[in-house]
C-alpha cells in the first residue's frame, strides 16, 4: 500500500515537472536569443560603423574690387575643427533678372553645395543687389572679361558655371570663349541661345546638364532646343515648374544637381 503511494507521489511529480517545464519553455527560448545586459557592456555585441566625418558649411561674403567692384557670397566645406576641406570642384553661381546671390544661400544652395565638399561662389552681377551697375558691359568680350577676373581673383580652377535666365548674356559668351576653363556647365533657361549656330555648338565638349520647367514654354523650351545641340550633355525636366524652376522645386533641383556634379572629374 505504501508502495502504490509513493509511486503514486512520484508520478505526480514527474508530470508536475513536466507541465512546469512545457509553461517555462518558450519564455527560456526567446531569452536566450537576447543578448545579456552583460555582453552589451563588454562589446561582446556587433557594434555599428562609426558614422562618416561630419562636413560643416562656413558662409561669407566679401567685395572684389574693379570697374565695377563685384559682391559675392561664399560658402566652404570645413571639417569639425573649423578647417577648410580642399573642395573637389567649385561652383560659379549666377543668379537671373529677378534675384541675386543671396537667393542662392536663402535656397540653401550653397550650403548644400558645401556640405557635398564644394566650393559654391555666388556673385551680385553688375547693377544687382550689392554690386554697381557699369556702362562699360556692354559686349559679349567685356562680359566674359568681368567672369573671368571673379574666377581669377577668387583663385577658381575648377569650375562649373551655374547661370538661370538673364546671366546667360555673362555665361554663353564665356562658355563659347573659354569652355576649356570650366569642367561644367549648367544653363537654367538661359537667354541668348539662338545667338549661336549648331556648329558654335557642336564644338563645345563641356559637360553640361540642361535644366528647365515643364511650364516654361518661352525661354524654357527655347533654350532646350538649342542646347540639345552641345555633345555632352543632361537634361533635367522639372515637371510642375516655370520658369524659375529651381524655387517651384527646389528639392528635384537640388538632386540633379548633385547627381550632375557627382559625375565631373
Amino acid at each position: 500500500m505504501n508502495f502504490l503511494r509513493n509511486r503514486l507521489v512520484v508520478l505526480g511529480l514527474v508530470l508536475l515537472a513536466t507541465l512546469l517545464l512545457y509553461l517555462l519553455l518558450p519564455s527560456i527560448r526567446q531569452g536566450s536569443m537576447e543578448p545579456s545586459l552583460e555582453a552589451q557592456k563588454m562589446g561582446l555585441m556587433a557594434t555599428p560603423p562609426p558614422p562618416l566625418p561630419t562636413i560643416n558649411v562656413s558662409i561669407r561674403t566679401g567685395q572684389l574690387p574693379g570697374d565695377p567692384p563685384l559682391f559675392f557670397r561664399e560658402a566652404l566645406p570645413v571639417d569639425g575643427a573649423g578647417r577648410q576641406i580642399l573642395p573637389r570642384l567649385q561652383i560659379v553661381l549666377l543668379h537671373g533678372q529677378a534675384f541675386t546671390s543671396k537667393t542662392w544661400e536663402e535656397l540653401g544652395t550653397m550650403a548644400l553645395l558645401a556640405t557635398n565638399g564644394y566650393q559654391a561662389l555666388a556673385m551680385d552681377l553688375p547693377g544687382y543687389g550689392k554690386s554697381p551697375d557699369s556702362e562699360s558691359l556692354k559686349t559679349d568680350q567685356s562680359r566674359v572679361d568681368l567672369v573671368s577676373r571673379f574666377m581669377e581673383s577668387l583663385g577658381v580652377r575648377a569650375a562649373v558655371l551655374l547661370s538661370p535666365s538673364m546671366s546667360g548674356h555673362y555665361s554663353l559668351p564665356f562658355l563659347m570663349k573659354n569652355s576649356a576653363q570650366l569642367h561644367g556647365f549648367i544653363p537654367i533657361a538661359p537667354v541668348g541661345t539662338r545667338s549661336y549656330s549648331a556648329q558654335q555648338y557642336q564644338n563645345i565638349q563641356t559637360p553640361t546638364l540642361i535644366v528647365y520647367g515643364a511650364l516654361d514654354t518661352n525661354l524654357g523650351a527655347q533654350s532646350h532646343k538649342n542646347l540639345i545641340q552641345l555633345p555632352n550633355h543632361f537634361v533635367l525636366k522639372l515637371e510642375g515648374a516655370r520658369h524659375a524652376c529651381y524655387i517651384d522645386k527646389p528639392r528635384e533641383f537640388h538632386q540633379g544637381l548633385i547627381e550632375f556634379l557627382s559625375k565631373l572629374k
